[in-house]
């Protein structure tokens, strides 16, 4: 998608990010949590904008040698426009340009199907399994990329992205 910009996140976007929240996404995260993590040192999140309109963001945490995907999400009415491929793009990028990253690691519900797609798209593997980890009801899967097995493949794509 040409038309899509990726920016750092600041605290001007969070009125739109609580718009995605509210109608798109139901969990612990909110606009206080957010606030937190913009000061945060070992947080980095972005924005994915159309026009100069949030239509999806996504974050990571270091911790040591590992990053943690937090989450990547798209607006509804712009799912399936391959914002979550440049989203995830994104954030393996930012992994590879910190040379002490071995691997980004992230959970996913055990019901999202499609996001688990785009994953392994990108070459993150099962590695292990949280029952109850979403509301005390759905599993999450842990899913792993190590940054020594990013094919040249990924890294075109990343690119090309």
């Amino acid at each position: 998608m040409d038309n899509v910009q990726i920016f750092k996140m600041t605290l001007s976007d969070l009125e739109e990010i609580k718009d995605i929240l509210f109608s798109d996404f139901n969990d612990f995260w909110n606009i206080n949590v957010f606030k937190n993590e913009l000061l945060n040192p070992n947080s980095q999140y972005i924005v994915a904008k159309i026009n100069n309109k949030v239509v999806g963001y996504a974050g990571l945490w270091k911790a040591v040698d590992d990053m943690h995907i937090t989450n990547i999400v798209t607006a509804k009415n712009f799912r399936r426009q391959n914002i979550g491929s440049i989203l995830l793009s994104k954030l393996i990028e930012i992994a590879m340009a910190d040379k002490d990253i071995d691997s980004i690691t992230l959970e996913v519900n055990s019901n999202n199907v499609a996001a688990q797609k785009l994953y392994e798209k990108f070459n993150f593997k099962i590695v292990g399994l949280r029952k109850k980890y979403y509301n005390n009801v759905d599993d999450a899967i842990i899913m792993t990329l190590n940054m020594r097995d990013i094919s040249q493949s990924i890294k075109n794509q990343i690119i090309n992205i």
